[in-house]
């Protein structure tokens, strides 16, 4: 079996439409709902279905896709509407499909407020919808620089709840309006920070029980590891007490949406197969066609995941499908 643990709904024109409403009237004519048949809802369906079969994929964990979330649209009335109404739409989704979906929910997070504004929602997403985790977004604020990092007690509310449910957080950033960075390069650049402050903070210390998987290989983490490796036994690392830096990062799980092998090669090698999903985020950035093979980048990742030499059978299959099974303690 294949596990796709880093994957998104495929999103309905009504679900757009109704986006489209709550931003134009800025909250002010309140809720309303979403206008989305079932035979849309069907066909979206049927379409993320037929990709997983097309690239041999037997069930994806779908979230919402993250720059679409719109945590830093102002006014943030709108922002817990639009975050119900995504979740709300995954769930009818795994409903069409049991077997071939799982939900991980999107949290309703806002610049300048506390991480509390969001539990709520959590709540319903486990509890009420049957999801299996949730995304959180390390950047809520999408460059404005009012969010603390994962390492600071400002989230502690939220690994409290985490704990409580026995559910897994996925860590994946969003957009970027400060004028220095594409979306794609946030991403990195906040999975790596926080990887890194959550070890430098000793969040595991105070939430042992936590679950945390982080998208894109934990961003520079597996590459620049031998910066923090020497970080703990110096430049005043040691002094702190870090200790062991390759302790603390097997501490996180990491999905491999890098769309290269020689990136998954190194996030296996340095991480460990042990620590690692299978996670393509389709539909998404790794669903490019390259010209060179007239294949997209997903569809190449589960081939030269087989291809590994370095690689057992055992390792492999915890690529690929019992690390998600684990993590996520999924029934199937």
């Amino acid at each position: 079996m294949v596990i796709d643990a880093h994957a998104h709904l495929v999103v309905t024109l009504g679900l757009q439409a109704y986006w489209t409403g709550l931003a134009s009237a800025a909250g002010a004519h309140g809720k309303g709902r979403p206008r989305i048949t079932e035979e849309a809802r069907k066909a979206a369906a049927d379409n993320n279905v037929g990709l997983m079969d097309k690239v041999g994929f037997d069930m994806q964990l779908i979230s919402p896709r993250p720059y679409a979330m719109m945590h830093s649209h102002k006014p943030a009335v709108s922002v817990p509407w639009w975050i119900e109404a995504f979740n709300n739409e995954i769930a009818a989704t795994v409903k069409l499909y049991p077997k071939r979906f799982r939900g991980v929910g999107g949290l309703p997070q806002i610049s300048g407020e506390p991480v509390t504004v969001a539990l709520e929602e959590f709540d319903r997403c486990i509890k009420d919808l049957k999801f299996v985790g949730v995304l959180v977004n390390p950047d809520p604020g999408e460059g404005d620089n009012k969010t603390p990092n994962m390492g600071q007690e400002y989230w502690y509310p939220l690994y409290e709840k985490a704990c409580q449910l026995d559910v897994p957080i996925h860590i994946h950033s969003a957009g970027c309006n400060n004028g220095r960075e594409y979306y794609a390069e946030h991403f990195l650049a906040e999975e790596t920070l926080a990887v890194i402050s959550m070890w430098k903070f000793r969040v595991f210390n105070h939430f042992p029980k936590l679950k945390v998987l982080v998208s894109h290989a934990g961003g520079a983490v597996p590459l620049q590891v031998g910066r923090w490796r020497s970080f703990a036994y110096g430049e005043g690392g040691g002094s702190q007490g870090l200790g062991d830096f390759d302790e603390g990062m097997r501490r996180f799980w990491y999905d491999t949406a890098v769309w290269s092998k020689e990136g998954m090669e190194c996030l296996f090698k340095v991480v460990g197969a042990d620590r690692s999903l299978f996670g393509t985020e389709k539909p998404g950035s790794g669903s490019a066609v390259n010209p060179k093979t007239g294949k997209a980048y997903d569809e190449m990742m589960k081939p030269w995941i087989e291809e590994m030499d370095f690689l057992s059978a055992a390792e492999k299959k915890m690529i690929l499908e019992d690390n998600a099974r684990k993590l996520f303690k999924l029934d199937v």
